[in-house]
């Protein structure tokens, strides 16, 4: 049997899974990564997740490793560039270690990019020419598939889309800027915006109940549920969380005019609640580019999608595609 192993290294978890040729998981890990520990800590316990996937699938060809990391990366250099989410961790080469160890080729790529990957190849992508997905979670990623490769920017770098500037007045950002996708719709905004408006509400919400009384322990979650639940506070939080959701998205769509658009991350668990205000604004901008045609579309692969486009990586690397 031949194998590579996807590694989706994040800010809490590394998930790790073993695919045959065809894309199919044979095996499958994860484990607290525990950044603050140190990188050297790090590499070891994505050394020990990988040993594990092959101790499940026994007797293997192991063609070859990779990663989607937390970014910014540096894929050139095999190294993580000190990303926000994985704090102490500044300019570590997380490639050579496995290559020596393991002897066979690394390959690395932003988590976003190897996420878009995976949906390409295994999910809700179908193999299409013009692909962009679109990750909402703790930060906002997305990544462009052109013909089956992902775009690159200059020396190979990864466009940072989640952090194009919506509103120039609206909330600082820890990339410096104020007012951008990220800051305005990940799953932190929403938890932010929910937790002024309940400080500043004057009508009855269960968010609170919900958050055990600490509105602190407010997050997007609990704002998803309570919408759903038909809390009118939660239900308008998410109604302006979508609008900047979709400024951001007509902004994809009119730089790119994708065929689709993949929505991931564990905010677009609960797109059913943002999608009548997305779809709403998108339409507003059908004048100069016809957004009409850009179909959206959930997520199939959840957290396997990172893995599986590392993976996926992989075999593109080893048949002389990248």
């Amino acid at each position: 049997m031949r194998a590579v192993v996807g590694i989706d290294l994040g800010g809490t978890l590394v998930r790790a899974g073993a695919l045959d040729p065809e894309g199919q998981l044979l095996a499958w890990a994860e484990t607290p990564i525990e950044a603050a520990r140190g990188p050297a800590a790090g590499v070891q316990r994505i050394t020990g997740l990988v040993h594990d996937i092959l101790r499940q699938i026994g007797a293997v060809q192991l063609l070859g490793i990779g990663i989607g990391s937390t970014g910014p990366v540096d894929r050139q250099l095999g190294a993580i560039q000190n990303p926000h989410t994985l704090p102490t961790w500044e300019n570590v080469d997380v490639v050579s270690p496995l290559q020596d160890h393991f002897g066979v080729p690394v390959t690395l790529e932003n988590d976003a990019d190897a996420a878009a990957l995976g949906e390409y190849w295994r999910g809700a992508g179908g193999g299409l020419d013009r692909l962009v997905m679109v990750t909402v979670g703790t930060g906002i990623g997305a990544a462009f598939v052109y013909r089956g490769e992902i775009y690159r920017g200059v020396q190979g770098h990864h466009p940072e889309t989640g952090h194009n500037v919506i509103d120039a007045s609206g909330p600082p950002c820890y990339c410096g800027a104020c007012g951008c996708w990220e800051s305005l719709a990940s799953g932190p905004a929403i938890a932010r915006r929910a937790q002024e408006a309940v400080l500043e509400a004057a009508t009855p919400t269960s968010l609170l109940a919900r958050a055990g009384g600490d509105v602190t322990a407010i997050d997007a979650r609990l704002v998803a549920e309570a919408a759903a639940g038909g809390d009118l506070l939660a239900r308008q939080v998410i109604a302006e969380s979508a609008r900047y959701l979709a400024l951001g998205l007509v902004n994809v769509i009119q730089f790119l005019l994708p065929q689709r658009i993949i929505l991931g991350g564990g905010v677009m668990r609960s797109y059913e609640l943002f999608r009548p205000v997305v779809e709403s604004v998108i339409t507003q901008h059908n004048v100069m580019a016809p957004t009409h045609l850009v179909e959206m579309r959930p997520a199939l692969l959840g957290q396997q999608a990172g893995v599986v486009g590392a993976g996926y990586a992989v075999y593109q690397l080893l048949q002389g595609e990248k």
